[in-house]
């Protein structure tokens, strides 16, 4: 029997390593285009960056190795141009040029995938290059030493694409990503690519999302590449990772059918239309196990598993079928891994497929023991089965184990309660004791038995200004930052704030990762509130998903040339002086999830001087991205923050306490002005507008308390039909219906009094009430309406400014604690 395989690499290899171990005495022919078979594509991007020192080791067998060892003819630079299934024979082009035929009994293609090139002008110069294989590592690698590149463009934010950023930087070289997309890795979920963009914004890439490039121009000074924004960057030489190709040719020549997606069509014993021609790897399409829709999987793991079963169906006669692959990848992006099975929600919304999803935050291992590091895992399901459709994992240690227990579990038709039975090793230096998988298993039960109703960060985006929402963090944590419009009623204290929570109105609940938004929709569910979710992910993954991206930073040497082009908001000042001379204090707040980090640095931030310096170390992401809003609302100085291998240091210097100067910033610590308009008198109304804007005017922050009677001075003129009960309408018919109907305090005289206040106003020039109340908010003054008062008299939110905010008592002592004025109207 004479076995003939055409492509080297991978599935190819693999099938020729097979073949020979299940037929001893077989004829087996290995023919590969380029000069080398069997070598690790996926060790490229590391070679170039320096990760992996030794060329040598990327490739796994030479073919005079391979050939002796399996006793294999293997002819390198010898490309097959033709296939006649009708007679058996193909014809081979070698090194020289010359061409011959050789015959065969069965037949394996494995040609592979061809990057794409689109046709841009330019696109042909020096300098740019696509990353296939070994050949092309070798150009980029001799390009980098030769040139001295210190400025670089990858074009495509792909799993190879982000891998060469990452090992261009290593190189010394300053990376842009270009990515017509809105994130990168776009077989990953949005909420999922958020907290990369922040990383490698981190380490120093410049990020164009949404953009695409329209042509290339080599000169003297390098490549320029113009983007369809109008913006330019230069570089010294660019990298296109846009994607690749099915390399089908060959089999179109040969007259095989080709599939739904333009790919190689195969059955499930991975033969083609054609007996006796096989096909695995990049080039062939198969149906997804989950979907039964055809598709691509441009991974190494299912094609070296395609090669040893069509070996076995060549020498046996079609006796294994391929159950298929679900895709499950895995990159290390600087010090974050990414991993991915499965299918995400975005490509199930796709294909109009029910689902449901889950995001938690958990720990790689034990919080207690040190360097637990965080780790983000989503889970997609079916909402009334529980049939795991995908997952998805960001951290630093773990995703992997974690993503490889659950593609299994997939495989097998495994549902979320497999997860939740799952049994794992545990000693705190490896896990916990439960599992972030388990935990995930758990949240995704909750959401399908109904105890957890759920909002994910996308519908509240959406939703956001028709529900109330509840931020059940602790103070501190709420200073740090929060979602706009919430709440602050941290969990403790929620039973006793119940008369400020609308039992007819939708409440969305959030703490930092979503187990004290859960506890506390409990307690609310407990006392009979049916109309209560709880954040998917909580304010870490909300925060992340709706932060802008700053604008890309300019390399050293000239990069981005554009009108719209900034400078890097890191511009490495180096920290400022202290003016103590003692050493800062160190915090190791590592493992601690919010609020432990928090609550460490207020502790430390308490027992020191003013001028004296805490550092801390954490493993929470979110507490050094929001330590400079914290440090700016509490009057301290942040110094320093970087981050390495998913450990975040930041330096932070305590303030002095609060002076008479004025300042553009608000300062924390009682420099603050809080108003409680319970009146709707005309007089009294102009009187808080005019103190107000004039505290305002000063940098300060103002809040206005609108209670009661107050919030008459709140409601549009044009106001939406809303359905009230009898005593809402009664009240509504009862007080005045906007600002424009109000009356004074002091000689109304059935409205002329307040008609003659106003006929003044406007005769002697000064602003009207409502006049006074737009220049509050666009000074940012705060209005927030008292929600109990507005469940009394029958007042709805959407009959109020949209600018206003709703709140209880919880919220205005908060804002009282840090104000030096507070004043009852």
């Amino acid at each position: 029997m004479k076995y003939v395989i055409i492509g080297g690499v991978a599935g190819g290899a693999t099938a020729a390593a097979r073949l020979r171990r299940v037929d001893e005495m077989a004829d087996i022919l290995l023919l590969e285009k380029g000069p080398y078979i069997s070598y690790a594509n996926c060790g490229l991007p590391y070679y170039i960056g320096g990760v992996i020192a030794e060329r040598e080791k990327l490739l796994v067998q030479t073919p005079e190795s391979f050939g002796k060892r399996f006793r294999i003819d293997v002819r390198v630079q010898n490309e097959v141009i033709a296939i006649r299934p009708q007679n058996k024979t193909i014809t081979i082009r070698n090194a020289e040029g010359k061409e011959y035929d050789e015959s065969y009994d069965k037949l394996l293609l494995s040609p592979g995938a061809n990057p794409v090139k689109p046709p841009l002008e330019g696109i042909d110069s020096e300098g740019i290059f696509t990353l296939r294989n070994v050949e092309d590592t070798d150009h980029i690698k001799a390009y980098i030493s030769d040139k001295q590149v210190k400025r670089a463009v990858v074009v495509g934010a792909g799993f190879i694409g982000l891998e060469m950023a990452e090992n261009l930087h290593h190189a010394g070289v300053h990376v842009s990503v270009v990515e017509m997309g809105n994130q990168v890795m776009a077989p990953i979920d949005f909420s999922m690519a958020a907290p990369i963009h922040q990383h490698l914004l981190q380490k120093g890439v410049s990020l164009y999302l949404e953009e695409g490039v329209t042509h290339f121009k080599r000169t003297d000074n390098g490549i320029t590449v113009f983007l369809k924004s109008g913006k330019t960057i230069l570089a010294d030489m660019v990298l296109l990772s846009i994607g690749v190709r099915p390399a089908t040719a060959l089999a179109q020549q040969a007259g095989l059918k080709l599939g739904e997606m333009g790919s190689i069509w195969v059955d499930e014993h991975l033969e083609t239309s054609e007996k006796d021609i096989y096909a695995v790897g990049d080039a062939i399409e198969y149906p997804h196990p989950l979907t039964g829709k055809p598709w691509l999987n441009y991974l190494a793991n299912p094609a070296n598993r395609q090669g040893r079963i069509v070996a076995d169906n060549m020498v046996f006669g079609n006796t294994v079928s391929y159950e298929g692959a679900i895709g499950t990848s895995i990159a290390k992006v600087f010090d974050m891994t990414v991993a991915s099975t499965g299918l995400a929600a975005k490509r199930l919304k796709q294909w109009g497929m029910e689902y449901q999803s889950s995001v938690t935050h958990s720990a790689s291992h034990a919080g207690y023991y040190p360097d637990a590091l965080p780790l983000t895992l989503k889970l997609t399901f079916h909402p009334k089965t529980g049939k795991l459709y995908g997952a998805q994992c960001i951290g630093y240690e773990g995703v992997d184990k974690r993503i490889d227990q659950i593609a299994g579990l997939i495989k097998r038709g495994g549902t979320v309660y497999d997860l939740m039975e799952t049994e794992h090793t545990y000693a705190p230096p490896f896990s916990s004791a439960k599992d972030p998988i388990a935990i995930g298993g758990y949240a995704a039960s909750n959401i399908i038995s109904g105890a957890m109703p759920v909002i994910s960060w996308r519908e509240l985006v959406e939703e956001k200004d028709k529900v109330m929402l509840i931020d059940t963090r602790t103070p501190e944590e709420f200073s740090f930052g929060t979602i706009p419009g919430a709440v602050n009623i941290p969990l403790d204290e929620i039973r006793g704030h119940l008369a400020e929570i609308p039992t007819d109105k939708p409440v969305v609940l959030f703490c930092a990762v979503g187990l004290r938004g859960y506890l506390s929709l409990r307690i609310l569910m407990g006392r009979g509130y049916r109309n209560v979710r709880n954040l998917i992910g909580g304010y870490k993954t909300y925060s992340t998903a709706t932060a802008p991206l700053p604008s890309p930073s300019v390399p050293a040497g000239g990069g981005s040339s554009s009108a719209s082009s900034v400078a890097s908001a890191d511009d490495g000042a180096p920290a400022a002086a202290s003016t103590s001379k003692k050493e800062p204090l160190k915090i190791n707040a590592c493992g601690l999830q919010c609020p432990g980090p928090i609550m460490q640095v207020k502790k430390a931030m308490d027992s020191i001087a003013a001028g004296e310096r805490v550092e801390i170390v954490a493993t929470d992401a979110g507490f050094a991205r929001d330590a400079s809003a914290w440090c700016d609302t509490t009057g301290n100085k942040l110094i320093e923050k970087h981050d390495e291998k998913g450990r975040y240091t930041v330096v932070i210097e305590k303030g002095a306490p609060a002076c008479a100067s004025v300042s553009n910033t608000p300062v924390a610590g009682g420099r603050g002005k809080t108003l409680i308009l319970f009146s709707d008198d005309l007089d009294k109304a102009l009187a808080t507008f005019v103190l107000a804007n004039g505290a305002a005017a000063t940098g300060q922050k103002v809040t206005i308390f609108f209670t009661f009677w107050g919030l008459n001075v709140l409601k549009k003129v044009q106001k939406p039909s809303v359905q009230k009960d009898f005593f809402g309408k009664m009240f509504g018919m009862m007080l005045p219906s906007s600002s424009l109907k109000l009356k004074l305090s002091q000689m109304n005289m059935f409205g002329m009094g307040s008609r003659m206040m106003r006929f003044l106003m406007k005769r002697k020039g000064v602003d009207s009430l409502e006049s006074l109340r737009s220049q509050a908010l666009a000074q940012g003054v705060e209005f927030i309406a008292c929600q109990m008062s507005m469940d009394m008299m029958g007042i709805q939110h959407e009959e109020l400014l949209d600018e206003v905010t709703i709140g209880g008592v919880a919220t205005y002592m908060e804002r009282a604690d840090k104000a030096n004025v507070n004043l009852f109207i």
